[in-house]
C-alpha cells in the first residue's frame, strides 16, 4: 500500500508523555488535519489506540502507533527518527470488529461496535444467569458465573487472557468466547467459535440478577439480551513495525511464564 509521508496526522493520549513527544513528531515531520490524512500516527497506550481504531475505523486510513503508555501491546516502539522509513516498511493488517446488538429491559435497542470484545458483567452482588446460543441453537441452557465475553483475535490478548481465554493469531478466522469466574458448569472454560458465527446470549432472571453489555467503551445496563457477530462491511487498518509485528509477538505472548 503506498503511503504519502507528507500527509501524516498525529494523535496523542493525555499522557504529558504523549502530547510532548507529539509536539517535537509534528516539528520533525509537519501535520495534517484527521481528514487529509494519509497516514495517522497515534501517541499512547492501547487504550488510547483503541480509541483511534474507533475514531478511524471505516475510513480507509491505517494507523501506526507508538508506544507513550504502558503495555503498548497494540503500538510499535517510539522512536522519534526516521519515522518516514518505518511507515513505509509497516506490515498492515485489516481488522473486522464485533457487531454488537443489545437489548435493554424496556426493549430499546442498543448498537455498538467493538475490536476487541463484547461483553457481560453481572449489574450486582448476584453471579449472573445466562443463556448462550450459537447460530440460534442453544449450547448451553444455563451459564452461572460473573460475566462472559466474545473476543476477537486483536482483543485475545487484553481481558480474554486475563480470564484464562486462549490467544488468537490475527490472521485467524476465529472468536474466542470465554466466561469470567463461571460458578457452574465449572469445568467450562469456553470455546473457539468461527469468525461467520453469531453468538447470542439471554439474560435469566433479569430482575433479580441484572446484567451489563459492554463494547469496548460502550456500556449499556440491564440488558435482556445480546447478539455479537464480526462485521461484513467495518473495517480498520493497523501497521506494525516488521521487527516488531503482531504475529511475533502473538507467538512470543504464548511463550511467557
Amino acid at each position: 500500500m503506498q503511503r504519502s509521508l507528507s500527509s501524516i496526522c498525529f494523535v496523542a493520549s493525555d499522557a504529558a508523555a504523549a502530547r510532548e513527544a507529539r509536539q517535537r513528531l509534528v516539528a520533525l515531520y509537519g501535520n495534517v488535519e484527521p481528514d487529509k490524512a494519509d497516514v495517522v500516527v497515534a501517541l499512547g497506550g492501547d487504550g488510547f489506540m483503541l480509541q483511534t481504531l474507533h475514531r478511524f475505523m471505516d475510513t480507509g486510513v491505517p494507523i501506526y502507533g507508538m508506544n507513550q503508555g504502558t503495555v503498548g501491546f497494540l503500538m510499535n516502539e517510539f522512536h522519534e527518527d526516521d519515522l518516514p522509513r518505518r511507515l513505509d516498511a509497516a506490515v498492515s493488517h485489516s481488522i473486522r470488529p464485533l457487531e454488537m446488538l443489545a437489548v435493554d429491559r424496556d426493549g430499546r435497542e442498543h448498537h455498538a461496535p467493538a475490536i476487541n470484545e463484547v461483553s457481560l458483567f453481572r449489574q450486582s452482588y448476584q453471579a449472573a444467569r445466562l443463556r448462550i446460543l450459537i447460530d440460534g441453537q442453544v449450547r448451553l441452557e444455563e451459564l452461572v458465573c460473573d460475566g462472559v465475553m466474545v473476543a476477537t483475535p486483536t482483543g485475545s490478548t487484553a481481558y480474554n487472557l486475563s480470564a484464562q481465554g486462549p490467544i488468537i493469531p490475527m490472521d485467524a478466522p476465529l472468536l474466542a468466547l470465554t466466561p469470567v469466574s463461571a460458578f457452574r458448569p465449572r469445568r467450562w472454560h469456553g470455546a473457539l467459535l468461527s469468525s461467520r458465527q453469531t453468538v447470542e446470549i439471554e439474560t435469566l432472571e433479569i430482575d433479580k440478577r441484572p446484567v451489563n453489555a459492554v463494547a469496548d467503551h460502550l456500556e449499556v445496563k440491564s440488558v435482556s439480551r445480546i447478539c455479537v457477530k464480526e462485521s461484513t462491511t467495518l473495517s480498520v487498518q493497523l501497521l506494525f513495525d516488521r521487527g516488531h509485528s503482531w504475529d511475533e509477538r502473538i507467538i512470543a505472548e504464548q511463550f511467557k511464564f
